[in-house]
């Protein structure tokens, strides 16, 4: 696939047997990776257990489904925070941005509003790890760029700056690109992640 990440919404009826989902209630969530993207599945456990499937899922959890509240008035007044720039990202689907998208999902994973479902490494070595909004519901598969140690805190730097609005989309795109071009990129450690804090 071309996309770098992908975000899917979690359904509110059974991928199955089409009955609505309950409030409160166990339900199995599954992504199928596809052609053009991933299919999400969203089941009741024993619609998921007796029903024979053709196929294997890129990654399958279980689940407990909360049924959409209604946003209060002061939460729709917030600039904007981490969890929904990474949503503004995601859906511009700009491979420059890969790193900024990584990081902020691991912010947001420390922050225990993202909690990490599954790590798939692909036959091209590259890892593909899917979050869940825990709130939401809503699964964001993510491109792991392996970030450089030495290039974190710029990333960081990055993030806070998109965060408070003091640079913009295409300035961010475009540091990434001139870092990309000295010859920045993956290390294979893996080990940046540790360093990342939480989102405030």
């Amino acid at each position: 696939m071309s996309q770098e990440w992908n975000i899917k919404s979690r359904g509110h009826v059974c991928s199955l047997c089409k009955e609505s989902l309950t409030d409160h209630a166990p339900v199995v969530s599954a992504l199928k990776e596809t052609e053009t993207g991933y299919e999400r599945f969203d089941c009741h456990p024993q619609c998921w257990k007796n029903t024979p499937r053709d196929w294997e899922p890129f990654s399958v959890w279980d689940g407990v489904y909360n049924a959409p509240v209604k946003e209060e008035k002061k939460e729709a007044l917030k600039k904007e925070d981490a969890g929904s720039l990474i949503r503004r990202l995601v859906t511009l689907d700009d491979p420059a941005m890969k790193n900024v998208v990584y990081v902020l999902a691991v912010m947001l994973e420390r922050s225990r509003i993202f909690v990490e479902r599954d790590a798939k490494e692909q036959e091209d070595g590259t890892i593909r790890r899917v979050y869940e909004d825990r709130k939401s519901g809503d699964t964001f598969v993510i491109l792991d760029p392996r970030i450089r140690l030495e290039n974190l805190a710029e990333v960081q730097a990055q993030v806070v700056a998109l965060l408070s609005g003091t640079k913009t989309l295409g300035e961010v795109a475009q540091e990434e690109q001139q870092e990309e071009n000295a010859g920045g990129g993956e290390d294979g450690t893996g080990e940046a992640q540790a360093s990342v804090p939480a989102a405030d």
